[in-house]
């Protein structure tokens, strides 16, 4: 069986895969074994690079932050050969320079969730833990940033995402001590994709697209669905421009990256020990190491 082309995933919400130039579009439904992914995956062309997409919340958004499988979405997008995941997500701004329609390439996360057990692939017999002090990847995240900067968008070099639960928005007391103590933006949905990308070895970066102020700044009207929603349909344009750049950009193949070997030194359990069913399970993640 031919092995699948390197392909280059993209995960946001609605728009995104109308991007002019998207090619050879075809939906296609990935069984995995922790149930389903979000939706069906479309995969085509894109500035002549494979890509598969996947639109976070469903098409019409129809489930919440805190029902995202991030394990079905990540192994069926490493199911398909992604070897690199570009997250387009909204957020809000903690801090007053982080505008609505900037963008911010963050590089931390603070996990605010009650998820853990769901943002991991680990269990049922293999125990591994992955390093995460740097839970982007730094090179892809690189490339985003010149990107970005050619197509001259307001964009931010670094920062911490606060990933809060939901579905409801932050409340003042919430928003006020996150703003104070220097994170940069919130969110709800980025960090478990993150943690399941990194044990797939596939590597990860956010583009955050600034929607609104949240609610600590008291002189601008808090967050609403409607803001959030303008603002969105705002910085569509700007996402789609910089995702066409920045994929010719991205290596054919994957490189000497460190996200590409991140199971390489992280699984304690003896391989003697590890249980058929669970190897099978992971065998798209794994498979390397079989």
């Amino acid at each position: 069986m031919p092995s699948l082309p390197y392909r280059i995933g993209i995960i946001g919400g609605s728009g995104l895969y109308n991007i002019e130039g998207f090619e050879k579009q075809k939906w296609r439904t990935v069984k995995t074994p922790f149930g389903a992914a979000s939706d069906q995956l479309l995969t085509g062309t894109l500035a002549s690079r494979e890509v598969v997409f996947l639109p976070r919340h469903g098409r019409g958004h129809r489930i919440l932050p805190s029902e995202l499988n991030h394990r079905a979405n990540i192994w069926a997008m490493k199911k398909l050969g992604a070897e690199w995941i570009i997250s387009v997500s909204a957020v809000g701004s903690l801090q007053k320079k982080y505008k609505p329609c900037d963008i911010v390439l963050v590089d931390q996360f603070l996990d605010r969730t009650k998820q853990s057990a769901n943002h991991t692939f680990f269990g049922n017999g293999i125990v591994g833990h992955v390093a995460f002090a740097d839970p982007i990847c730094e090179e892809l995240r690189q490339l985003l940033l010149k990107s970005a900067r050619r197509k001259k968008a307001r964009v931010h070099n670094g920062g911490t995402y606060v990933n809060m639960e939901g579905p409801a928005f932050s409340t003042r007391a919430e928003s006020l001590t996150n703003h104070r103590l220097k994170y940069d933006v919130i969110g709800m949905t980025n960090l478990g994709e993150a943690k399941c990308a990194r044990e797939a070895e596939i590597a990860y970066a956010t583009m955050a697209m600034i929607t609104d102020y949240d609610c600590w700044k008291t002189d601008e009207a808090h967050v609403t669905v409607e803001m959030v929603i303008d603002n969105l349909n705002r910085n569509a344009a700007t996402a789609q421009a910089v995702l066409a750049d920045v994929l010719p950009r991205i290596p054919e193949a994957p490189a000497d990256w460190p996200c590409h070997t991140a199971l390489a030194n992280a699984i304690m359990t003896d391989r003697k020990c590890w249980p058929a069913k669970t190897k099978k399970t992971l065998e798209p993640i794994l498979k390397k190491y079989l």
